[in-house]
Protein backbone atom coordinates (compact mmCIF):
# COMPACT_ATOMS: atom_id res chain seq x y z
CA UNK A 1 0.00 0.00 0.00
CA UNK A 2 1.54 3.29 -1.09
CA UNK A 3 1.65 5.89 1.72
CA UNK A 4 0.63 8.67 -0.69
CA UNK A 5 -2.50 6.73 -1.67
CA UNK A 6 -3.47 6.23 1.94
CA UNK A 7 -2.89 9.84 2.87
CA UNK A 8 -4.76 11.11 -0.16
CA UNK A 9 -7.64 8.73 0.55
CA UNK A 10 -7.97 9.88 4.16
CA UNK A 11 -7.87 13.52 3.10
CA UNK A 12 -10.49 12.91 0.43
CA UNK A 13 -12.82 11.23 2.91
CA UNK A 14 -12.37 14.13 5.33
CA UNK A 15 -13.29 16.51 2.50
CA UNK A 16 -16.46 14.48 1.85
CA UNK A 17 -17.77 14.88 5.42
CA UNK A 18 -20.65 17.14 4.40
CA UNK A 19 -21.52 14.79 1.55
CA UNK A 20 -21.57 11.89 4.03
CA UNK A 21 -23.96 13.78 6.30
CA UNK A 22 -26.27 14.73 3.42
CA UNK A 23 -26.27 11.19 2.01
CA UNK A 24 -27.19 9.73 5.39
CA UNK A 25 -29.99 12.26 5.76
CA UNK A 26 -31.32 11.46 2.29
CA UNK A 27 -31.39 7.73 3.06
CA UNK A 28 -33.09 8.25 6.44
CA UNK A 29 -35.78 10.42 4.85
CA UNK A 30 -36.93 7.47 2.73
CA UNK A 31 -39.23 5.68 5.25
CA UNK A 32 -38.46 2.03 4.48
CA UNK A 33 -40.53 0.64 7.35
CA UNK A 34 -40.62 -3.13 7.73
CA UNK A 35 -43.19 -4.43 8.26
CA UNK A 36 -44.80 -3.93 5.84
CA UNK A 37 -41.94 -3.10 3.47
CA UNK A 38 -42.50 0.51 2.40
CA UNK A 39 -40.46 2.40 -0.19
CA UNK A 40 -38.06 -0.44 -1.06
CA UNK A 41 -37.99 0.47 -4.74
CA UNK A 42 -37.62 4.16 -3.91
CA UNK A 43 -34.44 3.63 -1.92
CA UNK A 44 -33.00 1.24 -4.51
CA UNK A 45 -33.58 3.81 -7.26
CA UNK A 46 -31.96 6.48 -5.09
CA UNK A 47 -28.87 4.31 -4.62
CA UNK A 48 -28.86 3.48 -8.33
CA UNK A 49 -28.82 7.16 -9.27
CA UNK A 50 -26.02 7.85 -6.82
CA UNK A 51 -23.73 4.96 -7.77
CA UNK A 52 -24.33 5.08 -11.52
CA UNK A 53 -22.67 8.49 -11.45
CA UNK A 54 -19.52 6.79 -10.12
CA UNK A 55 -19.45 4.20 -12.88
CA UNK A 56 -21.22 1.35 -11.08
CA UNK A 57 -23.33 -1.06 -13.08
CA UNK A 58 -26.55 -1.29 -11.07
CA UNK A 59 -29.10 -4.06 -11.05
CA UNK A 60 -32.48 -3.93 -9.30
CA UNK A 61 -33.67 -7.37 -8.28
CA UNK A 62 -37.10 -8.25 -6.90
CA UNK A 63 -37.26 -11.25 -4.59
CA UNK A 64 -40.42 -12.78 -6.02
CA UNK A 65 -42.50 -15.09 -3.83
CA UNK A 66 -40.44 -14.55 -0.69
CA UNK A 67 -42.14 -13.91 2.68
CA UNK A 68 -43.90 -10.54 2.53
CA UNK A 69 -43.45 -10.03 -1.21
CA UNK A 70 -46.61 -8.80 -2.94
CA UNK A 71 -47.63 -6.36 -5.63
CA UNK A 72 -48.33 -3.80 -2.91
CA UNK A 73 -45.07 -4.46 -1.06
CA UNK A 74 -42.54 -5.88 -3.54
CA UNK A 75 -39.18 -6.92 -2.08
CA UNK A 76 -36.67 -4.87 -4.10
CA UNK A 77 -32.89 -5.10 -3.76
CA UNK A 78 -30.00 -3.42 -5.54
CA UNK A 79 -26.52 -4.70 -6.36
CA UNK A 80 -24.06 -2.18 -7.82
CA UNK A 81 -20.73 -3.41 -9.26
CA UNK A 82 -17.70 -1.48 -10.44
CA UNK A 83 -15.07 -3.53 -12.26
CA UNK A 84 -11.39 -2.78 -11.93
CA UNK A 85 -8.85 -2.68 -14.74
CA UNK A 86 -7.22 -5.99 -13.88
CA UNK A 87 -8.34 -9.40 -12.57
CA UNK A 88 -8.61 -9.68 -8.81
CA UNK A 89 -10.89 -10.22 -5.85
CA UNK A 90 -14.31 -8.66 -5.34
CA UNK A 91 -15.00 -6.73 -2.14
CA UNK A 92 -18.71 -6.49 -1.36
CA UNK A 93 -20.33 -4.06 1.10
CA UNK A 94 -23.82 -5.28 2.04
CA UNK A 95 -26.30 -3.08 3.91
CA UNK A 96 -29.97 -3.65 4.58
CA UNK A 97 -32.28 -0.79 3.67
CA UNK A 98 -35.26 -1.64 5.89
CA UNK A 99 -35.90 -0.12 9.31
CA UNK A 100 -38.13 -1.17 12.19
CA UNK A 101 -41.22 0.65 13.44
CA UNK A 102 -40.71 4.07 14.98
CA UNK A 103 -42.22 3.37 18.42
CA UNK A 104 -42.89 5.94 21.13
CA UNK A 105 -40.63 8.37 22.97
CA UNK A 106 -38.97 10.35 20.17
CA UNK A 107 -37.92 13.96 20.72
CA UNK A 108 -36.81 14.40 17.09
CA UNK A 109 -38.50 13.67 13.77
CA UNK A 110 -37.80 9.95 13.15
CA UNK A 111 -37.43 10.58 9.43
CA UNK A 112 -35.98 14.07 9.59
CA UNK A 113 -32.26 13.33 9.76
CA UNK A 114 -31.68 16.18 12.22
CA UNK A 115 -28.03 17.05 12.90
CA UNK A 116 -27.27 18.01 16.50
CA UNK A 117 -24.10 17.90 18.61
CA UNK A 118 -22.14 15.94 16.00
CA UNK A 119 -24.85 13.29 15.55
CA UNK A 120 -27.49 12.51 12.94
CA UNK A 121 -30.84 11.48 14.43
CA UNK A 122 -33.52 9.32 12.86
CA UNK A 123 -34.86 5.81 12.49
CA UNK A 124 -32.20 3.78 10.71
CA UNK A 125 -29.30 6.22 11.21
CA UNK A 126 -27.47 3.65 13.31
CA UNK A 127 -29.17 0.49 12.02
CA UNK A 128 -27.95 0.80 9.34
CA UNK A 129 -28.32 3.59 6.81
CA UNK A 130 -25.36 5.40 8.34
CA UNK A 131 -23.26 2.32 7.61
CA UNK A 132 -24.60 2.18 4.05
CA UNK A 133 -23.72 5.83 3.48
CA UNK A 134 -20.27 5.25 4.98
CA UNK A 135 -19.52 2.38 2.59
CA UNK A 136 -20.67 4.46 -0.40
CA UNK A 137 -18.46 7.41 0.56
CA UNK A 138 -15.51 5.06 1.18
CA UNK A 139 -15.91 3.44 -2.24
CA UNK A 140 -16.36 6.75 -4.04
CA UNK A 141 -13.25 8.23 -2.39
CA UNK A 142 -11.26 5.11 -3.23
CA UNK A 143 -12.27 5.35 -6.90
CA UNK A 144 -11.30 9.01 -7.03
CA UNK A 145 -7.82 8.30 -5.62
CA UNK A 146 -7.18 4.76 -6.94
CA UNK A 147 -8.89 4.39 -10.31
CA UNK A 148 -6.46 1.68 -11.51
CA UNK A 149 -7.28 -1.27 -9.26
CA UNK A 150 -7.64 -5.04 -9.54
CA UNK A 151 -10.87 -6.96 -9.03
CA UNK A 152 -14.22 -5.33 -8.34
CA UNK A 153 -16.22 -3.39 -5.76
CA UNK A 154 -19.84 -4.21 -5.03
CA UNK A 155 -22.33 -2.32 -2.88
CA UNK A 156 -25.75 -3.77 -2.16
CA UNK A 157 -28.88 -2.46 -0.51
CA UNK A 158 -31.07 -5.35 0.53
CA UNK A 159 -34.54 -5.90 1.95
CA UNK A 160 -36.04 -7.48 5.03
CA UNK A 161 -33.03 -8.02 7.29
CA UNK A 162 -35.17 -6.92 10.21
CA UNK A 163 -37.60 -9.77 9.52
CA UNK A 164 -35.12 -12.51 8.67
CA UNK A 165 -33.59 -11.36 5.38
CA UNK A 166 -35.46 -13.86 3.21
CA UNK A 167 -36.55 -11.21 0.72
CA UNK A 168 -33.03 -9.82 0.61
CA UNK A 169 -29.69 -11.53 1.18
CA UNK A 170 -31.18 -15.03 1.43
CA UNK A 171 -32.81 -14.64 -1.99
CA UNK A 172 -29.70 -13.12 -3.54
CA UNK A 173 -27.59 -15.94 -2.09
CA UNK A 174 -29.92 -18.51 -3.62
CA UNK A 175 -29.52 -16.74 -6.98
CA UNK A 176 -25.72 -17.00 -6.76
CA UNK A 177 -24.85 -13.39 -6.02
CA UNK A 178 -22.74 -14.42 -3.01
CA UNK A 179 -21.04 -17.36 -4.69
CA UNK A 180 -17.36 -17.43 -3.55
CA UNK A 181 -16.30 -17.57 -7.19
CA UNK A 182 -18.05 -14.23 -7.75
CA UNK A 183 -17.45 -12.44 -4.44
CA UNK A 184 -14.44 -13.06 -2.19
CA UNK A 185 -14.72 -10.55 0.69
CA UNK A 186 -17.92 -9.33 2.36
CA UNK A 187 -18.21 -6.47 4.86
CA UNK A 188 -21.61 -5.78 6.43
CA UNK A 189 -21.61 -2.26 7.98
CA UNK A 190 -23.82 -3.14 10.95
CA UNK A 191 -23.34 -0.81 13.97
CA UNK A 192 -20.79 -2.70 16.04
CA UNK A 193 -18.55 0.40 16.66
CA UNK A 194 -15.68 1.68 14.57
CA UNK A 195 -12.97 -0.18 16.51
CA UNK A 196 -14.66 -3.60 16.55
CA UNK A 197 -14.73 -6.45 14.07
CA UNK A 198 -17.80 -8.64 14.41
CA UNK A 199 -16.95 -12.22 13.48
CA UNK A 200 -20.46 -13.68 13.59
CA UNK A 201 -23.52 -14.21 15.72
CA UNK A 202 -25.33 -16.56 18.07
CA UNK A 203 -27.91 -19.02 16.78
CA UNK A 204 -31.65 -18.43 16.80
CA UNK A 205 -34.63 -20.80 17.08
CA UNK A 206 -38.17 -19.46 17.02
CA UNK A 207 -41.22 -21.54 17.82
CA UNK A 208 -44.90 -21.15 18.58
CA UNK A 209 -46.42 -23.06 21.48
CA UNK A 210 -50.19 -23.52 21.57
CA UNK A 211 -52.13 -24.94 24.50
CA UNK A 212 -55.66 -26.26 24.10
CA UNK A 213 -58.77 -25.96 26.24
CA UNK A 214 -62.54 -26.03 25.90
CA UNK A 215 -64.78 -23.02 25.49
CA UNK A 216 -67.58 -22.46 28.01
CA UNK A 217 -69.51 -19.63 29.66
CA UNK A 218 -67.26 -17.42 31.77
CA UNK A 219 -69.67 -17.60 34.70
CA UNK A 220 -69.24 -21.39 34.78
CA UNK A 221 -65.55 -21.93 34.05
CA UNK A 222 -65.71 -25.38 35.61
CA UNK A 223 -67.65 -26.51 32.53
CA UNK A 224 -64.77 -25.57 30.25
CA UNK A 225 -61.01 -25.86 30.26
CA UNK A 226 -58.92 -22.68 30.33
CA UNK A 227 -56.09 -22.78 27.80
CA UNK A 228 -54.52 -19.68 29.36
CA UNK A 229 -54.12 -21.45 32.69
CA UNK A 230 -52.45 -24.34 30.86
CA UNK A 231 -50.05 -21.85 29.26
CA UNK A 232 -49.47 -20.33 32.69
CA UNK A 233 -48.27 -23.74 33.86
CA UNK A 234 -45.84 -23.80 30.92
CA UNK A 235 -44.51 -20.36 31.88
CA UNK A 236 -44.15 -21.46 35.50
CA UNK A 237 -42.11 -24.51 34.50
CA UNK A 238 -39.91 -22.35 32.27
CA UNK A 239 -39.25 -20.02 35.20
CA UNK A 240 -38.51 -22.91 37.55
CA UNK A 241 -36.28 -25.08 35.37
CA UNK A 242 -35.51 -23.73 31.90
CA UNK A 243 -34.39 -20.17 32.63
CA UNK A 244 -31.93 -21.22 35.36
CA UNK A 245 -30.51 -23.86 33.01
CA UNK A 246 -30.02 -21.30 30.24
CA UNK A 247 -28.34 -18.85 32.62
CA UNK A 248 -25.82 -21.56 33.55
CA UNK A 249 -24.66 -22.00 29.95
CA UNK A 250 -21.66 -19.95 28.85
CA UNK A 251 -19.90 -19.52 25.52
CA UNK A 252 -16.31 -18.87 24.56
CA UNK A 253 -17.60 -16.71 21.67
CA UNK A 254 -16.77 -13.02 22.38
CA UNK A 255 -20.43 -12.00 22.34
CA UNK A 256 -21.33 -8.42 23.26
CA UNK A 257 -22.85 -7.34 25.53
CA UNK A 258 -21.48 -9.77 28.10
CA UNK A 259 -24.96 -10.83 29.23
CA UNK A 260 -25.46 -12.47 25.84
CA UNK A 261 -22.63 -14.92 26.50
CA UNK A 262 -25.26 -17.03 28.20
CA UNK A 263 -28.12 -18.73 26.43
CA UNK A 264 -31.25 -16.60 26.42
CA UNK A 265 -34.93 -16.90 25.62
CA UNK A 266 -37.43 -14.11 25.06
CA UNK A 267 -41.22 -14.46 25.17
CA UNK A 268 -41.87 -12.63 21.92
CA UNK A 269 -45.67 -12.60 22.18
CA UNK A 270 -48.52 -14.13 24.14
CA UNK A 271 -52.19 -14.34 23.28
CA UNK A 272 -55.09 -16.23 24.82
CA UNK A 273 -58.82 -16.20 24.29
CA UNK A 274 -60.76 -13.91 22.00
CA UNK A 275 -59.05 -11.94 19.27
CA UNK A 276 -58.19 -8.34 19.99
CA UNK A 277 -61.10 -6.10 18.92
CA UNK A 278 -60.77 -3.54 16.15
CA UNK A 279 -59.59 -0.11 17.36
CA UNK A 280 -63.00 1.43 16.69
CA UNK A 281 -64.91 -1.22 18.68
CA UNK A 282 -66.27 0.22 21.93
CA UNK A 283 -68.13 -2.78 23.33
CA UNK A 284 -67.15 -5.35 25.92
CA UNK A 285 -65.73 -8.84 25.32
CA UNK A 286 -68.05 -11.82 25.59
CA UNK A 287 -67.89 -14.07 28.66
CA UNK A 288 -66.00 -17.12 27.44
CA UNK A 289 -63.44 -19.56 28.75
CA UNK A 290 -60.51 -19.38 26.31
CA UNK A 291 -60.07 -22.61 24.40
CA UNK A 292 -56.58 -21.85 23.13
CA UNK A 293 -53.51 -19.81 24.02
CA UNK A 294 -50.46 -19.13 21.90
CA UNK A 295 -46.95 -18.04 22.77
CA UNK A 296 -44.01 -17.32 20.47
CA UNK A 297 -40.54 -17.87 21.89
CA UNK A 298 -37.27 -16.45 20.61
CA UNK A 299 -34.41 -18.67 21.75
CA UNK A 300 -30.82 -17.52 21.16
CA UNK A 301 -28.23 -20.23 21.47
CA UNK A 302 -24.48 -20.67 21.60
CA UNK A 303 -22.01 -22.27 19.24
CA UNK A 304 -21.45 -24.95 21.89
CA UNK A 305 -25.13 -25.99 21.67
CA UNK A 306 -26.95 -27.88 18.93
CA UNK A 307 -30.36 -27.14 17.48
CA UNK A 308 -31.54 -30.59 18.60
CA UNK A 309 -30.56 -29.71 22.17
CA UNK A 310 -32.44 -26.42 21.99
CA UNK A 311 -35.55 -28.08 20.59
CA UNK A 312 -35.34 -30.88 23.14
CA UNK A 313 -35.28 -28.49 26.10
CA UNK A 314 -38.61 -26.98 25.06
CA UNK A 315 -40.19 -30.37 24.48
CA UNK A 316 -38.96 -31.50 27.90
CA UNK A 317 -40.75 -28.56 29.53
CA UNK A 318 -43.98 -29.31 27.68
CA UNK A 319 -43.87 -33.03 28.39
CA UNK A 320 -43.20 -32.41 32.09
CA UNK A 321 -46.26 -30.17 32.32
CA UNK A 322 -48.29 -32.77 30.43
CA UNK A 323 -47.41 -35.43 32.99
CA UNK A 324 -48.38 -33.20 35.89
CA UNK A 325 -51.48 -31.46 34.54
CA UNK A 326 -54.85 -33.05 33.76
CA UNK A 327 -56.22 -32.56 30.22
CA UNK A 328 -53.08 -30.73 29.11
CA UNK A 329 -52.32 -30.88 25.38
CA UNK A 330 -50.19 -28.71 23.15
CA UNK A 331 -48.84 -28.10 19.67
CA UNK A 332 -45.27 -27.01 19.03
CA UNK A 333 -44.61 -25.36 15.68
CA UNK A 334 -41.09 -24.41 14.67
CA UNK A 335 -41.00 -21.09 12.82
CA UNK A 336 -37.37 -20.60 11.76
CA UNK A 337 -33.87 -21.43 12.82
CA UNK A 338 -30.33 -20.30 12.05
CA UNK A 339 -27.16 -21.88 13.40
CA UNK A 340 -24.44 -19.81 15.08
CA UNK A 341 -21.61 -18.68 12.84
CA UNK A 342 -18.16 -17.22 13.48
CA UNK A 343 -15.48 -16.30 10.94
CA UNK A 344 -11.89 -17.15 11.91
CA UNK A 345 -9.61 -14.29 12.97
CA UNK A 346 -7.09 -15.23 10.29
CA UNK A 347 -9.61 -14.90 7.45
CA UNK A 348 -8.34 -12.43 4.81
CA UNK A 349 -11.09 -9.83 5.31
CA UNK A 350 -10.60 -9.92 9.09
CA UNK A 351 -6.86 -9.38 8.83
CA UNK A 352 -7.26 -6.57 6.30
CA UNK A 353 -9.84 -4.65 8.34
CA UNK A 354 -7.77 -5.20 11.49
CA UNK A 355 -4.74 -3.61 9.82
CA UNK A 356 -6.86 -0.68 8.65
CA UNK A 357 -8.29 -0.10 12.13
CA UNK A 358 -4.76 -0.09 13.53
CA UNK A 359 -3.64 2.43 10.94
CA UNK A 360 -6.65 4.77 11.18
CA UNK A 361 -7.41 4.56 14.90
CA UNK A 362 -3.99 3.68 16.28
CA UNK A 363 -5.24 0.65 18.21
CA UNK A 364 -5.85 -3.04 17.76
CA UNK A 365 -9.47 -4.01 17.07
CA UNK A 366 -11.73 -5.72 19.54
CA UNK A 367 -13.13 -8.96 18.11
CA UNK A 368 -16.79 -9.48 18.98
CA UNK A 369 -19.81 -11.61 18.16
CA UNK A 370 -23.34 -10.25 17.83
CA UNK A 371 -26.06 -11.37 20.25
CA UNK A 372 -28.60 -11.45 17.41
CA UNK A 373 -28.38 -12.70 13.88
CA UNK A 374 -27.87 -10.52 10.84
CA UNK A 375 -27.41 -11.29 7.16
CA UNK A 376 -24.06 -13.05 7.57
CA UNK A 377 -26.18 -16.13 8.30
CA UNK A 378 -27.37 -16.32 4.68
CA UNK A 379 -24.00 -15.49 3.12
CA UNK A 380 -22.47 -18.32 5.16
CA UNK A 381 -25.26 -20.91 5.06
CA UNK A 382 -26.63 -20.41 1.53
CA UNK A 383 -23.82 -18.60 -0.27
CA UNK A 384 -21.12 -20.84 1.30
CA UNK A 385 -18.92 -17.78 1.67
CA UNK A 386 -17.02 -17.82 4.97
CA UNK A 387 -14.88 -14.71 4.46
CA UNK A 388 -17.51 -12.35 5.86
CA UNK A 389 -17.66 -9.95 8.81
CA UNK A 390 -19.72 -7.09 10.17
CA UNK A 391 -17.86 -3.81 10.53
CA UNK A 392 -19.43 -0.38 10.71
CA UNK A 393 -19.99 2.80 12.72
CA UNK A 394 -22.65 3.20 15.38
CA UNK A 395 -23.59 1.83 18.79
CA UNK A 396 -25.49 -1.45 18.74
CA UNK A 397 -27.50 -0.54 21.83
CA UNK A 398 -29.14 2.37 19.94
CA UNK A 399 -30.69 0.07 17.34
CA UNK A 400 -34.50 0.04 17.45
CA UNK A 401 -34.54 2.69 20.22
CA UNK A 402 -36.24 6.13 20.23
CA UNK A 403 -33.95 9.01 19.27
CA UNK A 404 -31.66 6.62 17.40
CA UNK A 405 -28.54 8.41 16.17
CA UNK A 406 -25.11 7.92 14.63
CA UNK A 407 -21.95 9.91 15.36
CA UNK A 408 -20.57 11.79 12.37
CA UNK A 409 -16.92 11.47 13.44
CA UNK A 410 -17.41 7.72 13.81
CA UNK A 411 -18.74 7.53 10.25
CA UNK A 412 -15.76 9.45 8.89
CA UNK A 413 -13.31 7.20 10.73
CA UNK A 414 -15.09 4.05 9.58
CA UNK A 415 -15.08 5.31 5.99
CA UNK A 416 -11.31 5.68 6.23
CA UNK A 417 -11.03 2.11 7.55
CA UNK A 418 -13.22 0.81 4.71
CA UNK A 419 -11.35 2.79 2.07
CA UNK A 420 -7.97 1.64 3.37
CA UNK A 421 -9.24 -1.95 3.31
CA UNK A 422 -10.10 -1.50 -0.36
CA UNK A 423 -6.53 -0.33 -1.01
CA UNK A 424 -5.19 -3.40 0.79
CA UNK A 425 -7.43 -5.94 -0.94
CA UNK A 426 -7.68 -4.48 -4.46
CA UNK A 427 -4.01 -3.55 -4.94
CA UNK A 428 -4.30 -0.27 -6.87
CA UNK A 429 -1.28 0.91 -8.89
Amino acid sequence: MAPDQTGHLHARITDKRDDLIALTQDLVRIPTLNPPGDCYRDICEFIQTRLSASGFDCKLIRAHDTPGDSEKYPRWNIIARREGNRPGACVHFNSHTDVVEVGQGWTTDPFGGEVKDGKIYGRGTCDMKGGLATSIIAAEAFLEICSDFAGAIEISGTADEETGGYGGVAYLSEQGYFNPERVQHVIIPEPLQKDRICLGHRGVWWAEIETHGEIAHGSMPFLGDCAVRHMGAVLHEMEQSLYPALAAKHTEMPVVPVGARNSTMNINSFHGGQAEPAPDFTGLPSACVPDRARMIIDRRYLIEESEDEVRGEIRDVLEKVKLERENFSYDLREMWSVSPTMTEKDAPVVESVAKSIGSVLGKAPEYVVSPGTYDQKHIDRIGKLKNCIAYGPGLLELAHKPDEYIGIDDMVDSAKVMGQTLIDLLKPE
